[in-house]
């Protein structure tokens, strides 16, 4: 019995290949990725810009780019921030 991997050909749920806004593209690139990597893109944004606060580590400090990801609010929690990204994808 052969197992067949859907990366490439799409998926669905978390494989599922998504199209990121152009906003959310300036981050993470424009190219279709599932949901996962575009996730694991903005956190080694946020990570390699230095944007998580240092007090409360479960907040993130929007930058310019975020910012317009963010709907404009200049901190939000990790989880807000997955709801607000994913208002950025295209299936």
């Amino acid at each position: 019995m052969a197992t067949t991997s859907k990366k490439k050909s799409g998926g669905s749920g978390l494989s599922a290949l998504v199209t990121p806004s152009s906003d959310l593209a300036a981050i993470v690139g424009s190219n279709p990725m599932p949901r996962s990597e575009i996730t694991k893109k903005v956190w080694d944004y946020i990570k390699a810009n230095g944007l998580q606060d240092q007090t409360n580590k479960r907040m993130i400090n929007a930058d310019d780019k975020l910012r317009k990801i963010f709907n404009g609010k200049n901190q939000v929690s990790m989880f807000e921030m997955t709801a607000l990204v994913s208002k950025h994808l295209k299936a």
